[in-house]
């Protein structure tokens, strides 16, 4: 149930059987059910964030895909993967396979276009914003620019 509160992004460390990469009990979790008349081709993950910024966050989204909502937190559909190479700011929490706490969720939000899905970069930003933390993600680079593995060598960015 803890990482289901806490925002997380994929790493190795998340490897099955590590605590991070757990899955969460079925007993105290659901899965956001998207309405019938939507395709979730690219799959479903979710963003959560409290209660107290759910009303800010879906009216200041330009984009907005389908949203659910209990009394604690509210929830966006976003394509699987929309946590690679970025850092979700606490509070927000982010839900692999869009499995989040049973407390009743329900859908709030039906989107008039074709998709389910909130645009995930609107959405970090904007939730960047409201919670104060500047945006935070891993910048694509080649191993000449002294990155091994995502990560920035020791000596510098620009030292090999």
């Amino acid at each position: 149930m803890a990482t289901l509160l806490t925002p997380r992004s994929r790493r190795p460390s998340d490897a099955p059987g590590s605590s991070l990469g757990s899955s969460p009990d079925p007993a105290t979790s659901t899965r956001l059910a998207v309405p019938e008349d939507f395709r979730t081709t690219l799959g479903c993950d979710a963003v959560g964030v409290p209660a107290r910024y759910g009303f800010r966050v879906l009216s200041r989204l330009p984009a907005k895909g389908c949203v659910y909502a209990d009394t604690d937190w509210w929830w966006w559909l976003v394509p699987t993967g929309s946590d690679l190479d970025v850092i979700w700011p606490l509070p927000s929490c982010y839900a692999p396979g869009a499995e989040v706490p049973d407390r009743g969720p329900r859908l709030i939000h039906h989107p008039d276009g074709t998709s389910p899905y909130t645009p995930p970069i609107p959405l970090y930003l904007l939730t960047c914003q409201l919670t104060g933390i500047a945006p935070s993600w891993t910048a694509l680079r080649t191993p000449s620019d002294g990155v091994v593995s995502g990560h920035v060598h020791p000596s510098g960015p620009d030292r090999p």
